[in-house]
C-alpha cells in the first residue's frame, strides 16, 4: 500500500529559490506547493492543509509577519519553519514568539540542516 507523500507549502517571492527548494524537497519525496506572496500563502494554507510551511518575512502583499498572524487567528495546525535574509535577533525572538519552529538565514541555508528539521517538524 503506497502513502501520500508529505506536503510542503514553500512561501517564497524568489521564483528562482523557491524552484531549487522545492526541486530538492520533490527528490526527497515531498510533495510541494510554491506560493509567492503572503495572501496567496494563506489561501494555499486553507486549500492544502500542508504538513509544514517553509516561509519567507519578506513577501509582498502580505508580509511573513502577516501570515503568522493569519495562521493563529484561523487556528491553523501547522508547522513553521522560516527562511529568511534576516538575521536581526528581535525578528527571530518575534518569529519564537508566534512559534515558529526553526529559523534559517537564507545565506547560511544548506540541505545538511535544512532536510532535517523539515523531518523534524512535520507534522
Amino acid at each position: 500500500m503506497r502513502t501520500t507523500p508529505k506536503h510542503v507549502l514553500i512561501a517564497e517571492d524568489d521564483k528562482f529559490l523557491a524552484g531549487i527548494v522545492g526541486r530538492f524537497l520533490s527528490e526527497h519525496g515531498l510533495q510541494v506547493t510554491i506560493a509567492h506572496d503572503g495572501r496567496e500563502t494563506v489561501e494555499a494554507i486553507e486549500k492544502t492543509k500542508p504538513h509544514l510551511l517553509l516561509l519567507d518575512i519578506l513577501l509582498p502583499v502580505l508580509d511573513g509577519h502577516g501570515v503568522l498572524k493569519a495562521i493563529k487567528e484561523k487556528k491553523v495546525d501547522c508547522p513553521v519553519i522560516v527562511m529568511s535574509n534576516l538575521s536581526d535577533k528581535r525578528i527571530k525572538q518575534r518569529c519564537k514568539e508566534m512559534r515558529v519552529k526553526a529559523y534559517f538565514v537564507k545565506s547560511d541555508l544548506d540541505e545538511a540542516s535544512l532536510l532535517p528539521a523539515i523531518k523534524r517538524y512535520m507534522r
